[in-house]
């Protein structure tokens, strides 16, 4: 069996897509299952609208030889690739772990709904309409769907219920894991090494829905806590501002860095926070269990499929500065339960494992192939 892998980031690209991808063309091989790599990357370089066609013509070229196409997003990559898929006459799976629309929605629009609202509200300004028209359609032209968590497929099979449609068939949505392998740990920046104990990180995309202006609240109200914050990201210039006012010097911003460094300073900190208000499935909880950090989450989307409360970490209700505060002092103040936090972090991480990712893959993969055959 062979597959064009459609995808918008591959390595030295950081981020979850790339990683998964890199896991797929590593690992399908070995599964007789081989992989025809189409980058995004290859044609960013050129105009809008002109580059999706680009990327259209080498989707169409690579499914002169493959039985299928993975797509891994409905958007950028997704919707050349259903075209090419179409014109081809070959089936369509794709990878879908958010909701572009809303995103995008959040970040340039100014939607203020919760995912959960928005999937059903029909009103919406119209670059965000043709934005989950284009998802919708994607996905309705998808023969399988893969989702990395069970309320991914809730929001995804709430597409186009929102128009008047029936929604996504949810028998279609698959949640299979994501692995998340930890690569070589790399080195703390001098600014975040230079922070005095105990240490808080939080990381992510630098974007209202992330929460960071919350954590620096919740720090601040622990005393003598520091907090490095790794990420960029549009809202770092206003957190660096609300850093300055309320943590003086117990904060350093690191940028963006090599997922080496980042996981190095991930694996220094006393306590992990992720703050979101949305979350799919945050590699960066798993990588936190794997390292044996012990973490405080928010209990949305797919953060309590991650974290069991006073299991393997904390849950809060997003947005409530109090429970956040409380929780991480807690971690912080308790020795022994830090520990025990630690210690069931890194034996719960074990269900993430390439090789659970990589069964479930290929299996989808060679099902919808025996089909089409």
């Amino acid at each position: 069996m062979r597959i064009a892998l459609a995808t918008p980031l591959y390595p030295p690209d950081i981020g979850g897509p790339a990683t998964y991808a890199k896991a797929l063309v590593d690992g399908l091989p070995g599964r007789g299952i081989e992989v025809e790599l189409v980058k995004f990357s290859d044609v960013r370089r050129l105009p809008k609208v002109i580059r999706h066609f680009a990327y259209f013509l080498r989707v169409r070229r690579a499914l002169r030889r493959a039985d299928l196409v993975l797509a891994l997003d409905p958007v950028s990559v997704g919707l050349p690739a259903c075209l090419a898929a179409r014109r081809a006459g070959k089936p369509l799976i794709v990878k879908i772990v958010g909701d572009y629309a809303w995103e995008q929605g959040r970040q340039r629009f100014g939607v203020t709904a919760p995912l959960d609202e928005f999937v059903r509200a029909a009103r919406a300004p119209f670059p965000v309409r043709l934005l989950r028209r284009v998802e919708t359609l994607v996905a309705r032209s998808a023969r399988r769907i893969v989702v990395p968590s069970a309320y991914l497929k809730g929001v995804v099979a709430a597409w186009g219920a929102a128009a008047g449609g029936a929604g996504i068939p949810p028998e279609k949505i698959e949640v299979i894991y994501n692995a998340v392998p930890l690569e070589k740990i790399g080195t703390v920046p001098g600014a975040a090494a230079a922070l005095a104990r105990p240490l808080v990180v939080t990381a992510g995309r630098l974007v209202p829905w992330k929460g960071i202006d919350g954590v620096i609240d919740a720090v601040a109200a622990v005393p003598e806590a520091a907090l490095a914050v790794v990420g960029d990201g549009p809202s770092r210039a206003a957190l660096m501002r609300r850093a300055r006012e309320k943590l003086s010097g117990r904060c350093a911003f690191t940028g963006a860095l090599p997922h080496e460094d980042a996981l190095a300073v991930l694996k220094s900190a006393d306590v992990f926070v992720l703050n979101s208000s949305y979350e799919g499935l945050s590699h960066l909880l798993i990588e936190a269990l794997a390292l044996g950090v012990p973490t405080v989450a928010t209990s949305v989307g797919g953060n309590p499929e991650v974290i069991t409360d006073g299991g393997n970490g904390l849950l809060v209700p997003a947005g409530d500065a109090s429970a956040l505060s409380a929780a991480i002092a807690r971690v912080l103040g308790d020795g022994a339960f830090r520990a025990r936090l630690s210690a069931r972090a890194a034996e719960s991480a074990k269900r993430f494992s390439i090789e659970g990712m990589l069964s479930r893959t290929s299996g989808v993969l060679r099902e919808l192939g025996h089909r089409m055959s």
